[in-house]
């Protein structure tokens, strides 16, 4: 663990809302305009089978005036590289300069499952990806072509706002995080236990200054599963939620997050997590998450212990932490989540 001292001052947050299918419109909304009120720097949204990222963060924009607009994250197989340049400047245009864009693979499962097309080459897909999005961000007439991707003659008809529209990775291997202190703008990691938060910040680092970048060029912003709770009796819900979040990700999302957990010292847990899962036996899948990895993993607690947990995220190396919520929760949890930390 590679932590500094706590810093228990007000600082910057961000709010991660997905894409849930269990929030109708006006609910997402009042979430977008509370973040908004209580100061969260911006507003991520992802996507997956439900509303797709660029038209909920559209529908933000309208009803929003100053907070900045994430997709956290936009899976770069769904769409070509000069879309999702045209859509990140639309969006860029139309909140007034308020786009950030964050990138990542998503996993071979969801790609080739759901959009139908192969999950090969990430590394190197993602790097090109960033490199087209920002050449034809600038302005450039594009003839690109290498053995992956052929542009020839294109050339963005819209002008963003943002001389530079922030780029964000969404990573979490060796060779990602290298690449995302290579070419990112910020780094928007999910699943960071605070304690290994400091040495995977290292691997973003160290790709920064091999490219002669400064070690600083890249924003750490790690969405981190935050349930506030008001009363004793909420704090097992808050705490079956985490766990069955988690359980979801270790055993049913293939073998990405599996080792990643395992990387953290978890291993006999995330064995037996992934044995229940294929036996399709979910709710022993969820009992069997530790309160150790609650504890290094989420947020929760009351008021003061939420503040606590938030403040040892940055002194690992956060920037600016990203407020998510676990799969199930109520609204008005998320809305009190949302105040209790906003004041911080």
């Amino acid at each position: 663990m590679r932590c500094g001292g706590l810093r228990l001052a007000s600082e910057e947050l961000g709010i991660a809302y997905g894409s849930r299918q269990d929030t109708t419109n006006a609910e997402l909304l009042e979430i977008a305009r509370l973040s908004e009120e209580y100061g969260y720097s911006t507003f991520f949204t992802g996507e997956s089978w439900g509303r797709d990222a660029l038209t909920l963060l559209t529908f933000v924009a309208c009803n929003t005036s100053s907070l900045k607009l994430g997709t956290g994250i936009l899976p770069i197989y769904s769409r070509t590289p000069a879309l999702i340049a045209q859509s990140i400047a639309s969006l860029d245009s139309i909140s007034g300069g308020r786009a950030v864009l964050g990138l990542g693979t998503s996993g071979k499962t969801v790609i080739e499952n759901w959009h139908g097309v192969p999950f090969k080459k990430p590394i190197e897909t993602t790097e090109e990806y960033v490199s087209i999005i920002r050449r034809a961000l600038s302005g450039e007439r594009l003839d690109y072509v290498t053995k992956d991707f052929a542009l020839q003659g294109f050339r963005l008809n819209i002008n963003p706002v943002q001389k530079e529209i922030p780029i964000y990775l969404a990573s979490l291997g060796p060779r990602n995080l290298a690449l995302t202190g290579k070419v990112a703008d910020g780094w928007i990691p999910i699943w960071v236990h605070y304690g290994y938060l400091g040495m995977l910040k290292d691997e973003v680092e160290a790709g920064a200054a091999s490219v002669g970048r400064t070690r600083d060029s890249v924003k750490v912003c790690p969405q981190i599963l935050c349930y506030v709770v008001d009363r004793s009796q909420e704090r097992e819900r808050a705490r079956d939620l985490i766990r069955r979040h988690i359980a979801y990700y270790v055993g049913g999302m293939g073998t990405y997050y599996y080792n990643l957990f395992c990387r953290y010292g978890y291993q006999s847990e995330s064995d037996n997590v992934r044995k229940a899962w294929v036996r399709n036996d979910r709710e022993k899948a969820s009992r069997l998450i530790s309160d150790e990895m609650v504890d290094g993993i989420a947020v929760t607690g009351d008021p003061n212990e939420c503040k606590f947990q938030i403040e040892r995220f940055r002194s690992c190396g956060a920037d600016a932490p990203v407020v998510a919520f676990p799969h199930g929760m109520d609204q008005r949890s998320v809305v009190s989540t949302i105040r209790a930390l906003g004041s911080i």
